[in-house]
């Protein structure tokens, strides 16, 4: 099944029927995220891009900044479109840990 085809499915669904999609995908995304590692010792225990040291708050505070996900794929030729994707799904995911970081890597 293609992304358009998941959409079209998607929103044929009823109100009730969507609740029950998000609270799965939710559930799903609690559990663990592919792609995203948490290393005690690595990066200060920060999740970070598996088999890398680049932590998930430093492309998420990129962002904001108005790197678009070119961008940062220019900045980070090792990393894929596939990279991005588990980064922005753990951030909605996560978002009190990655404003926690964000805080302090300011106040650094």
């Amino acid at each position: 099944m293609t992304i358009q085809e998941l959409a079209t499915e998607l929103l044929a669904l009823t109100p009730a029927q969507k609740a029950q999609a998000i609270s799965i995908l939710t559930q799903a995304l609690k559990k663990g995220s592919p792609g995203i590692t948490k290393t005690p010792g690595v990066c200060g225990g920060d999740a970070c891009i598996t088999n890398t040291r680049i932590p998930v708050w430093l492309l998420v505070s990129l962002s904001r900044q108005g790197s678009n996900d070119a961008e940062l794929l220019k900045f980070y030729p090792h990393l894929s479109a596939a990279d991005l994707v588990n980064v922005w799904a753990y951030a909605e995911a996560h978002p009190e840990e990655i404003e926690t970081a964000l805080r302090e890597q300011e106040e650094a």
